[in-house]
């Protein structure tokens, strides 16, 4: 398997780390995905941590020409239904997160189910995330999932507070109220590493694979 990383910054850099580890050859990595050789491309799997505008920009290259696409990036949800139009209109496999962290994505399954079993008995939900002064979105794509998890199996749209702090990595939580307990779920992030080696993994998970796919219907039984 090949790789090229679509930017460079300090998720690319990890990401590259990831890959010497899992054994991936690193074929190019690049602040402008577009510039790829289009016969390099058709042998690799993007792995895209860019911006949302540089993503929106580039879609539409990844698809058409690389093997097979891995999408961390986040703040790309309005235009969602056109992304995986194309792709699957291209015939090539995406596989994307609003966070590959295997550990972010055990709370995803831990709060659907607490949320399905709480349905109906008096329970308020709550989110809040923090991170870093330099992150984009907010809330954070990784809330916004949870809310949505949220709302769908518990049957109320929850608030989500969104703080950005110093360098912190990333910390979200999700609560559960009643007049009797509350419930308490989070994750504390120490470091980026962990969305670099779900998003490797995913890499991995693109052999033979079709279609687009969320991250966390792949590895959440």
């Amino acid at each position: 398997m090949k790789a090229i990383i679509s930017g460079y910054g300090r998720m690319g850099h990890m990401v590259e780390q990831k890959l010497k580890e899992h054994g991936i050859e690193l074929a190019l990595a690049s602040e402008d995905i577009c510039a790829t050789p289009k016969e390099l491309a058709k042998e690799c799997v993007c792995i895209d941590f860019t911006t949302p505008d540089a993503f929106k920009a580039n879609y539409k290259f990844i698809a058409a020409n690389f093997k097979a696409a891995v999408i961390g990036t986040t703040g790309w949800n309005d235009i969602q239904k056109e992304v995986i139009a194309e792709f699957e209109k291209q015939g090539t496999p995406m596989i994307y997160a609003s966070n590959f962290s295997l550990g972010v994505n055990a709370l995803f399954a831990a709060v659907e189910k607490t949320a399905k079993i709480l349905k109906g008995h008096g329970y308020t939900p709550h989110i809040s995330e923090t991170h870093h002064i330099h992150k984009l979105d907010a809330p954070s794509g990784t809330a916004k999932s949870l809310g949505t998890l949220v709302e769908n199996a518990l049957g109320i749209k929850p608030d989500i507070e969104a703080f950005r702090e110093g360098e912190v990595p990333g910390i979200h939580t999700v609560e559960f109220k009643s007049g009797v307990d509350k419930l308490t779920f989070t994750h504390e992030a120490f470091s980026r590493e962990g969305l670099a080696e779900g998003a490797v993994v995913a890499a991995e998970m693109t052999e033979g694979l079709k279609g687009v796919h969320e991250f966390k219907d792949l590895i959440i039984c």
